[in-house]
């Protein structure tokens, strides 16, 4: 693979919101949201994130809090922290890693139908606006009545 197929957030970098990529992704920074890879993702030592991890693979040195789901390989490696469930296929632990939270292996075929959950959300319903009371007049600070009033 091309060293500029990967992409990568630097030390120091932070970054909020929604990542979809069709190549493996390298994070050292801080990333809150979501991540979408359909390659391998490396978070390395200093990394810290907040929210979901969906790719093929997972080297995971860095801290996070969220759920990772994984259509292979999740190795968490010596140091590292997650606090989160994880959806995998497969896992490798290292002696000095951490985790807290639920694993579920995953069978075939399941890696896409949690997935599409997780990238896809079902459409939001939409929100009606509540409105009680009696509107004011904002120049007056009385009740209106029979409409808005007009300055001049």
């Amino acid at each position: 693979m091309n060293v500029n197929e990967v992409s990568r957030i630097s030390t120091g970098t932070v970054i909020k919101g929604e990542i979809s990529s069709p190549n493996d992704i390298r994070i050292d920074g801080s990333f809150e949201g979501k991540i979408h890879s359909k390659g391998r993702v490396v978070v390395g030592e200093k990394a810290v994130i907040s929210g979901d991890i969906i790719c093929d693979n997972v080297d995971f040195w860095g801290r996070m809090t969220g759920s990772l789901f994984v259509r292979d390989t999740l190795t968490l490696k010596e140091g590292c922290t997650v606090a989160g469930d994880l959806h995998i296929k497969r896992l490798v632990v290292e002696l000095g890693a951490r985790f807290d939270g639920n694993c579920r292996m995953l069978a075939d075929g399941e890696f896409e139908k949690l997935a599409e959950g997780v990238v896809t959300p079902k459409a939001a319903q939409p929100v009606k606006p509540i409105v009680t009371g009696t509107p004011i007049n904002p120049v007056a600070g009385k009740p209106l009545s029979g409409g808005i009033p007009v300055q001049n």
